[in-house]
């Protein structure tokens, strides 16, 4: 009697840490002043295609591979990128800036949950999560006390981001490939639970 092949699918992370990257770096590069907020069309545009939608098809992924941290990160980080598109296209007129602080700090609060989460992944994914949270924080009091300063540094923070997303997602797939570590992300100090 034999046994049905068993089906390998593939990781999901790299498209969902990508998916993180290139939206973060458009927004990061508007908060840190290098362009005109006019430029806000087209970091609309790659958040509903690729942040939004990729990233929430890579957390459906993870969660069909039993990943939780992964699929409550790229879902939520997903619907962040969705709500924050359709914010600044229809819905931003009359919300006070410190309702808007609220937003941020609210979506703060999950990636530090997540954040917490990762505590025993490797510490290119801890630095992922520590840095969104700063990013959102950032945010917040930004919009609060209606700061330039926390906003342009939210910026690099967010180009930061973008950095350790690319990073992450390069690892990903050039260990993946070479079934060894080539890019090293830190050692994890429990087996890692896959994906991200």
């Amino acid at each position: 009697m034999s046994t049905a092949p068993t089906r390998q699918t593939a990781d999901p992370a790299p498209l969902g840490l990508f998916a993180t990257a290139l939206p973060a770096w458009l927004l990061g590069m508007i908060n840190a002043g290098w362009y005109p907020p006019d430029n806000i069309g087209l970091l609309i545009a790659v958040v509903f295609a690729f942040g939004g939608g990729a990233q929430v098809i890579a957390g459906c992924l993870e969660f069909v591979g039993g990943n939780t941290l992964g699929f409550t990160g790229f879902t939520a980080f997903g619907a962040f990128w969705w709500s924050l598109a359709l914010y600044l296209l229809f819905f931003h007129k009359g919300v006070a800036p410190a309702f808007a602080g609220w937003y941020f700090l609210l979506f703060g609060t999950v990636s530090l949950a997540l954040w917490l989460g990762a505590l025993k992944e490797s510490r290119a994914l801890q630095f992922f999560f520590l840095n969104i949270t700063v990013s959102f924080v950032l945010a917040a009091f930004g919009h609060w006390f209606d700061s330039e300063i926390c906003i342009v540094l939210g910026g690099y923070a967010t180009l930061m981001l973008a950095v350790v997303s690319i990073y992450l997602a390069f690892a990903a797939i050039v260990n993946g490939a070479n079934d060894r570590i080539v890019l090293p992300v830190g050692a994890a100090q429990s087996p890692p639970t896959g994906g991200l």
